[in-house]
């Protein structure tokens, strides 16, 4: 796969599209994007993520559920994966010239193996997205009359997803971006006022610089006019107004076996804590959990941290944590300070600002985000006691930044792509790679306690596929008396008659068991799953009580290959 045709046709220092780079190829479920791009014709671009970059094709009528209309879909030049993010306007006259919008996005995976389905011209696979469900097919037919690009068909497979008769009424029906929930024209007059703005104020910039240069000598001379953050945020590209939202669901990482090379990454720290969103609204702070519970009374101290800040409107996203005498966060610490009352220091580390003093930032590129944020955050530290801390980043090869974590014994690092916008939900655009097996689990029984030992002897443990929660193994180490206590409490109130696992253990692992609904979310550290899916090694670490237990799923990573050089290339690397 190569960006060579792309880069080719685009000149950048037009177009705000994406250069991007290639990545390397993962193993699994990708993500997929269609966009809907009012060009010289209005279309829709589908593209999958594909070893490395996003393989598309243009689809001149769209989409259709119906799986008797087979839509024309035109393979054209492959694209970087930061194009997933972008909406905006291509100016009239670069290629591909008009406003896109982002129509539908998600992740796709493949049944069967792929490359073997893109050779023989039939291509099956599965998205999930926002708009787009089930099975799809992509089916070759021809090359196109100049020779150059391949004709498909993109076809709906019959299934549950499926709509019969309905033609393209869904693209009727849904006409909004997934990201910034705004139509085509909206989208545009949004870009063309952002515009504007820009040139006037890159006017009065200019028209400052002459009063002041050494050829107006003898002219009242005034300062350069210093912008207010509202005129800076709104130069953001990508940035809309927008009102602070209600409800909001954070970005989440996938887990993969290393971390992603090359300098298109910003790789920050992974903390071990409680995922927290912090709401400003009209200069009031709420802090809501990952699954929508308040938890603004329990970290008073972090929000008046944020207070501080005297913003009036923002969406702060970070990490409530309690460090180590080595300055590591430490998440049975944080189990300590929920119940002994707070007599240890919490702090809030942030690492992103997907709203800000009206402005909707989710499509502003996240370093730009990250910049705005780091320059809020760092300059009013002081006031809020350090309480309040930037989750800082490097931008190095991530082999080399989670071999350093690792040394310093953290639990791992978050790697975010540095031009992705902000997409809520789990996305490949965030990764994570983690030096210790370690994910939480539902809890679905426990033991009777032997020899001096209160309250319980092991929690049975399960992760859910679908609606049904699979056993995962059982764990008796790492709790301590208070622990014992405080959890036991909870069990008892939630005991049951019957299994809550679709596989409950048998014979002598069942003897003295009792079971329990499966509402409570233990997070626990092992070594290894063995061949039956059990936990080796399995130590308790806390409760979770940020986490539904709903959303507990077995964390499988996924395997980020490198690109093998060709031995002359090594060999003139290797020249002196």
């Amino acid at each position: 796969m190569s960006l060579t045709q792309y880069r080719k046709k685009r000149n950048f220092r037009v177009t705000p599209e994406p250069s991007g780079q290639t990545r390397p190829p993962t193993k699994g479920a990708g993500e997929f994007v269609v966009q809907k791009h009012a060009a010289s014709r209005l279309h829709y671009d589908f593209r999958l993520e594909w070893d490395g970059v996003l393989k598309s094709w243009a689809v001149p009528k769209g989409p259709s559920l119906d799986p008797g209309v087979k839509s024309l879909a035109v393979e054209v030049e492959d694209h970087p994966l930061a194009y997933g993010s972008f909406e905006g306007i291509i100016p009239q006259g670069a290629y591909g010239g008009g406003t896109v919008m982002l129509w539908d996005r998600g992740t796709w995976k493949p049944d069967g193996d792929p490359r073997r389905g893109f050779r023989q011209g039939k291509l099956n696979f599965h998205l999930f997205g926002t708009k787009l469900h089930g099975g799809w097919s992509l089916v070759r037919m021809r090359k196109d009359d100049t020779g150059e690009k391949h004709n498909w068909l993109l076809i709906k497979r019959s299934d549950a997803e499926a709509r019969s008769g309905e033609a393209f009424a869904l693209l009727e029906k849904h006409d909004k971006s997934v990201v910034s929930h705004r139509d085509l024209e909206e989208i545009a007059q949004a870009e063309d006022k952002a515009s504007n703005n820009r040139r006037k104020n890159n006017r009065s910039s200019h028209s400052a610089k002459k009063r002041t240069s050494p050829g107006n000598k003898g002219k009242s001379a005034k300062a350069l006019p210093r912008l207010t953050k509202t005129e800076e945020v709104a130069k953001l590209p990508g940035v809309r107004r927008a009102p602070l939202p209600r409800t909001f669901r954070p970005q989440l990482a996938t887990l993969v076996a290393e971390a992603p090379p090359g300098q298109g990454w910003l790789h920050e720290v992974k903390l071990d804590g409680y995922r927290i969103l912090a709401f400003v609204r009209k200069g009031r702070v709420r802090l809501m959990s990952r699954n929508g519970g308040d938890w603004s009374k329990r970290f008073a101290d972090v929000g008046r941290a944020v207070q501080s800040l005297n913003v009036t409107n923002a969406l702060f996203d970070g990490e409530v944590v309690c460090l180590n005498p080595e300055g590591i966060s430490d998440f049975q610490q944080l189990q300590n300070w929920l119940k002994d009352g707070g007599k240890t220091k919490l702090f809030y580390y942030v690492f992103d600002v997907p709203h800000f003093d009206g402005f909707d930032l989710s499509a502003v590129p996240l370093e730009k985000r990250k910049e705005l944020l780091s320059r809020l955050v760092l300059s009013h530290n002081p006031r809020n006691n350090g309480v309040l801390r930037y989750s800082d980043h490097l931008r190095n090869d991530g082999a080399a930044v989670v071999k350093q974590a690792c040394r310093f014994g953290l639990e791992g690092i978050i790697s975010k792509d540095a031009e992705s916008a902000y997409v809520q939900g789990r996305t490949r655009s965030w990764l994570k790679a983690k030096c210790l097996k370690r994910q939480e689990f539902v809890i679905g029984g426990y033991t009777r306690p032997s020899g001096t030992r209160k309250g319980f002897g092991a929690l049975l443990l399960g992760h859910y596929e679908g609606d049904d929660l699979i056993y995962s193994g059982r764990v008796g180490t790492g709790f301590t008396e208070a622990s014992l206590r405080h959890i036991f409490s909870e069990l008892k109130r939630r005991r049951v008659d019957s299994p809550v696992f679709l596989n409950p253990p048998t014979g002598a692992q069942r003897r003295g068991v009792t079971w329990v609904r499966p509402e409570l979310v233990a997070e626990v550290e092992f070594t290894q799953w063995t061949q039956d899916g059990l936990l080796r090694h399995p130590s308790f670490c806390g409760l979770r009580e940020d986490k539904p237990a709903s959303e507990v799923i077995r964390e499988k990573p996924q395997i980020v290959r490198k690109k093998k050089r060709s031995a002359t290339r090594a060999r003139q690397r290797n020249k002196p």
